[in-house]
């Protein structure tokens, strides 16, 4: 049996259709299981890794931490307790941003130019599930010297790439569903516009992304052009795929495991940590199928989550729940839910304002807390009467989470971007909702 810190632990691979890929490892898992004495089972997921070294990495620093809160013992029940870890591991696929920007400038300083978009496509082989997508992407591939100059060529690219979206994607909320209807050199077009990656201060406050700024709208601008929507509409493409795959995978795969354990331990306290579109993938295995009973949560932490920050939302528009407000209302998390979120973070920051460019919509504050388009690792839950603001505070911080409701914890001073979640005061808060339970 493998240890992490001290911590028995467990990985389990997923297919892209949500099935067990090794059977030993999850029998390895349920073997352990067998024997009792566990009190607490953390099941994280990681979001957007080309590999499983990137998760793997993730999960050793994250739980450094932890280990070093536990050992320290200033949290009262939370150190008697017996713990293990269950990896996930599902194919996943990193945007071509190195900050996994899923959209805009592949640099600060140089625009988008046809040998990069060729780099992209390649690497983008074996990412979709739609029939034969990599027949798709080479032709794609052989579409890019002639984008610029013509109109057929953007629409046969534009539609190639609308053609590899999954068709159950659908959201009014990230644009799925006018990314599938647009016409493809219209989707290109609307997509060349420039969105600044700079949020300055907006009304009372509030931090905004500002479509169309031009000029020195900072190293993060998204660069316009022909070439550049054709690089924002194959990132969001990519977006539209990674979203749907962590939902089936979460709500098939890890929610079926987690029944089977469930089954064989009524009394283990399920914590579930997910970062990134890992958020989206732990969230949906605490919704699990619509015909099934709660598998019964009891915490859930969701560090810089990529999904809307409607998600659990009780009437983002009249009689128009969050796709997630299931979890909420059925009390599918009985303790604490904890939701790191920061302006720092670019990749779920621009994501929904990018798909704002499909709908046309011109906002001061594109992709803030009032937006239709926001993510809710960039903003927190909207519209959530459960929730609250909180600032994510340095070990030690006192914290008085309740059962059944959400924490939106402000992460600006610690968190400085989207993967820069591997730390002491993230561990810190994650036990403290443990802790409760």
């Amino acid at each position: 049996m493998k240890q992490l810190h001290g911590f028995p632990y467990f990985e389990v691979q997923f297919t892209k259709k949500g099935d067990v890929f090794k059977s030993a490892e999850e029998k390895e898992l349920i073997d352990f299981v067998k024997q009792g004495g566990t009190t607490d089972l953390f099941v994280i997921s990681h979001g957007w890794n080309n590999d499983m070294a990137d998760a793997r990495n993730l999960y050793d620093r994250l739980f450094k931490w932890v280990r070093h809160v536990l050992d320290s013992a200033r949290i009262p029940g939370a150190s008697n307790r017996s713990y293990a870890i269950l990896a996930v591991l599902w194919p996943s696929k990193k945007f071509a941003d190195d900050e996994l920007i899923p959209s805009g400038a592949a640099g600060a300083r140089s625009p988008i130019g046809v040998a990069e978009l060729r780099k992209q496509l390649d690497n983008l082989r074996g990412a979709f599930d739609a029939p034969r997508a990599d027949q798709k992407l080479t032709r794609a591939k052989a579409l890019l010297p002639k984008l610029e100059d013509s109109k057929g060529a953007r629409k046969e690219f534009g539609d190639l790439l609308r053609s590899l979206v999954p068709p159950k994607a659908g959201d009014e909320l990230d644009g799925t569903e006018q990314f599938r209807k647009i016409a493809g050199d219209e989707l290109i077009d609307r997509l060349s516009k420039p969105v600044s990656a700079t949020r300055p201060k907006g009304p009372g406050g509030a931090t905004a992304i500002t479509p169309g700024a031009g000029g020195a709208a900072g190293i993060r601008s998204f660069f316009s052009g022909i070439l550049s929507g054709a690089r924002n509409a194959l990132n969001l493409a990519t977006y539209y795929q990674m979203k749907e795959r962590a939902g089936s995978v979460g709500q098939s795969g890890v929610n079926s495991l987690l029944r089977k354990i469930r089954s064989l331990a009524p009394g283990l306290k399920f914590h579930l940590i997910g970062h990134s579109f890992g958020g989206r993938l732990v969230t949906a295995a605490a919704a699990g199928p619509l015909n099934q009973p709660p598998v019964g949560v009891s915490t859930m932490t969701l560090l810089q989550a990529a999904f809307s920050h409607y998600g659990f939302s009780q009437n983002y528009v009249a009689n128009k729940n969050g796709f997630f407000r299931r979890v909420i209302e059925d009390e599918m998390v009985k303790g604490p839910i904890l939701i790191t979120c920061t302006t720092n973070d670019r990749a779920v920051g621009l994501a929904y304002p990018t798909a704002s460019l499909l709908a046309q919509q011109v906002a001061s504050a594109l992709g803030d807390k009032n937006s239709k388009y926001g993510g809710i690792g960039c903003n927190g839950a909207q519209k959530t009467p459960e929730a609250s603001d909180l600032i994510l505070q340095k070990a030690g911080g006192s914290y008085s989470f309740a059962s059944g409701k959400l924490y939106n914890l402000n992460s600006d001073k610690t968190i400085s971007g989207h993967s820069d979640i591997t730390k002491e005061e993230v561990a810190y808060a994650l036990i403290k909702a443990v802790s409760v339970t």
